[in-house]
């Protein structure tokens, strides 16, 4: 029988304390109250680890790279402990014939028990030759291990929407997972990002052993617990925005008073992730605390949208805001008309002192 969480965790000397306080900042990193610590201490408790294949298409590998920076939890309790991560060919010590032995044995062993998860996409064109695994194409292997697994983990804008090798003209029809022919019967979650965000794709995983199903998804298949706010809506720039305060010009001095990236290309305000709350780097920062706007890597076709650097000048449809110029119109009209105003009372107040005084 697999080992649970905690048999293992016993193994490696942990303490009770030790594991008690882990499932604590578990249930923190997925936005949990103290109320739903005991169940997941149950799950670790009870449950046998989830077998993982992690196939690897048309990619850079950026999502295994930041799944491993993951700080709450740690990737190497969430791959040595929480999972059984049978198969991963970036990270496994195996190589070669052993390696793929591993898929079709994990496959055979747990048939319609095991999590897929897919970092990157195949190319459809030339029955698939753009993306070659162990001699076969990608897209192969991927049905395979798709018709006996139990659902699909899609990691990334690569895997969710096709990314910058769906991108026009995309020459090989790369395409996203829930897009190959047959795939689609099968229950599929987004993650995307490029890459997502290291604790949203570790929270996942924890979600999934703990409740024993997906996380509330919205209707393009993302958790809603991360995708439910734009970034826009939670930015620490906010403020800046609803003032009409924006940078004009990379370094100017609005940029290093820390004024709204909007105008300068920021794609927050139709962009859905948890970058704003959750951040990166074990919540050290993220890209436009850094300075430079969000690129809007989560949504789909990100690539096939314009400049990175010209913003949008209709966010209406989202019923916030018009658009930041006529914000910024505004805020500046506001504070002109305040200004006159306060000038105005000035002038009349010093006049009528004046009159006093010369009575």
């Amino acid at each position: 029988m697999t080992e649970t969480f905690y048999d293992v965790m016993r193994r490696q000397g942990i303490t009770r304390r030790s594991f008690l306080k882990f499932c604590s900042l578990t249930a923190s990193a997925l936005g949990l109250g103290p109320a739903v610590v005991p169940r997941i201490a149950e799950a670790m408790e009870t449950k046998p680890r989830i077998p993982v294949l992690w196939l690897h298409g048309l990619e850079c590998t950026c999502c295994s790279e930041s799944f491993i920076r993951s700080a709450h939890p740690l990737a190497k309790d969430v791959v040595l402990s929480m999972i059984s991560l049978d198969y991963d060919d970036t990270i496994m010590a195996a190589a070669g014939h052993q390696a793929e032995a591993i898929v079709e044995e994990t496959i055979e062993k747990y048939d319609g028990n095991f999590i897929l998860a897919v970092e990157g996409n195949p190319p459809l064109d030339e029955d698939g030759m753009y993306c070659i695994i162990a001699g076969k194409p990608f897209v192969e292997q991927l049905k395979m291990a798709a018709d006996h697994c139990k659902a699909i983990i899609s990691w990334g804008s690569c895997a969710s929407w096709g990314c910058v090798q769906a991108a026009r003209p995309n020459p090989t029809r790369a395409t996203p997972v829930h897009k190959v022919p047959g795939l689609a019967q099968k229950p599929i979650i987004k993650v995307p990002g490029c890459p997502p965000i290291a604790e949203v794709m570790t929270a996942v995983v924890t979600y999934i052993l703990t409740f024993e199903k997906f996380p509330e998804l919205d209707r393009q298949g993302r958790p809603k617990m991360f995708y439910s706010q734009r970034i826009h809506d939670k930015c620490y720039r906010r403020p800046h925005f609803d003032a009409g305060q924006f940078v004009e010009a990379w370094d100017d001095e609005s940029a290093r008073k820390g004024y709204c990236l909007y105008k300068m290309g920021c794609k927050g305000p139709t962009t859905y992730n948890a970058c704003s709350t959750v951040r990166w780097n074990g919540g050290l920062s993220f890209p436009i605390q850094a300075g430079h706007g969000c690129i809007g890597c989560s949504e789909d076709g990100f690539w096939d949208k314009g400049s990175f650097y010209q913003h949008v000048t209709d966010t209406h449809q989202f019923g916030v805001e018009a658009n930041a110029d006529k914000v910024g119109i505004a805020a500046a009209g506001i504070v002109g008309a305040t200004a006159a105003a306060h000038a105005a009372v000035t002038a009349i107040k010093n006049a009528q002192k004046k009159g006093d005084q010369d009575q």
